[in-house]
């Protein structure tokens, strides 16, 4: 099975090794079909320090490294 891959902007790097990264959807409401954008963190590991608040990133499921870290950056978007 391949590993899911999101694309989010950074909202925190205040953390040794480690991106907040939050992901926008939009999702439809199921009787008014009116669309609307939903919001989610994910933790991300991330070893290097060149990626600042703003920025774009592409993060990948990985293994379990921490008990809130599911992710790890892979590229800046």
């Amino acid at each position: 099975m391949p590993k899911r891959r999101l694309i989010g902007k950074v909202v925190s790097d205040k953390m040794k090794k480690t991106l907040v990264v939050e992901v926008e959807r939009i999702k439809e409401h199921p009787k008014y079909r009116r669309r609307y954008k939903i919001s989610k963190k994910y933790k991300a590991h991330y070893e290097g320090a060149d990626l600042k608040v703003g920025d774009m990133v592409t993060i990948e499921e990985s293994r379990p490294i921490s008990r809130d870290k599911r992710w790890k950056v892979i590229n800046k978007a």
